[in-house]
């Protein structure tokens, strides 16, 4: 598959300040990919994605809040946007604040994102760490530092207690922030580090190797020099590109791919395909509340800027074909 002629254009416009994953879908993506070894998941329903929101850049990462709004951050413009329901046009709620990596929503409704995700600061984030970890108000845009000195940040996840933990994907270093500021920008190490997400209970950090060799690592909260694999990718795999992580209602994760164009779910200690045909793709989260990107429903962002609802994630009695 290839990048559409103006998106082609931006990135070579954009290429020092790619990040790193970029460049191995460079070197992936223009030769077709050998078959995948994830078998099929039980789906929910059986109906194809569903766009529900157009961006004019590329999605980093989504999020959404307690009122059904997604937040999304676009890596070229460095924009926060909120989308108050599928179908509505994206509010750009900033101007560029270099809002190009993860985005989470606190408790309290503030939304935290992560600048920095560019070849640059990911490549010299171990050694000088100089990313922002930034607060936006989802009413009014209005921004403030929340925590400086970090790698890099592309991946964001925010634990049960408030806790802050960041990725740098051309390196090693997986950060954290606690809630009393405290910063550690190598709070474990991980070899290209990308997607992330907290487990329910806050015991364990999962983060997603992208390259070299894909997988997904579990990391002891209270044991970080000791990161776990837990799910390494098959052969057949070993370009699919993971990215973007979250998880179920059953705290299982999910992982979304650039080059394999998939959606995968943890099931025990293996991968199952949820969804096939979304080609770089950045990052899947589920929706909250009753109403707008409503809870129970699986949603995507990628490259092309295209948000898709996706039926075969969503949670509920499986469906039969």
């Amino acid at each position: 598959m290839r990048l559409p002629r103006t998106l082609r254009a931006r990135s070579i416009r954009a290429r020092s300040v790619l990040p790193a994953a970029v460049l191995a879908v460079a070197a992936g993506l223009f030769a077709p990919l050998p078959a995948h070894a994830a078998p099929a998941c039980e789906a929910t329903d059986p109906a194809p994605p569903r766009q529900v929101a157009h961006l004019p850049d590329w999605v980093e990462s989504i999020a959404v809040d307690e009122r059904g709004r997604m937040f999304a951050t676009a890596y070229f413009t460095g924009r926060v946007y909120r989308i108050d329901a599928p179908g509505s046009a994206p509010v750009a709620l900033t101007g560029n604040i270099g809002a190009n990596g993860g985005i989470v929503v606190r408790g309290d409704g503030q939304l935290l994102v992560g600048t920095g995700n560019d070849l640059v600061h990911s490549t010299t984030g171990g050694l000088f760490p100089s990313s922002k970890l930034l607060q936006v108000d989802p009413e009014s845009g209005r921004v403030s530092t929340y925590a400086s000195g970090l790698g890099g940040i592309d991946g964001v996840a925010l634990a049960p207690d408030g806790t802050v933990y960041t990725t740098t994907l051309g390196g090693r270093n997986i950060g954290r922030v606690t809630p009393d500021g405290r910063v550690d920008p190598a709070w474990a190490k991980v070899a290209q580090p990308n997607g992330i997400a907290v487990s329910p209970d806050g015991k364990q950090v999962y983060v997603i190797q992208t390259t070299v060799a894909p997988g997904l690592y579990r990391i002891p909260a209270d044991d970080p020099a000791h990161p776990r694999r837990w799910i390494s990718t098959p052969l057949a795999d070993v370009l699919a590109l993971p990215d973007g992580l979250t998880l179920d209602s059953r705290g299982r994760p999910l992982i979304a791919t650039h080059a394999a164009g998939q959606i995968w779910r943890v099931e025990g200690d293996r991968l199952c395909t949820v969804q096939s045909g979304l080609h770089l793709s950045t990052q899947i989260t589920y929706g909250r509340g009753d109403h707008g990107f409503s809870a129970g429903r699986l949603y995507r962002s990628g490259v092309d800027g295209r948000i898709y609802e996706v039926p075969a994630g969503a949670e509920g009695k499986p469906v039969a074909p």
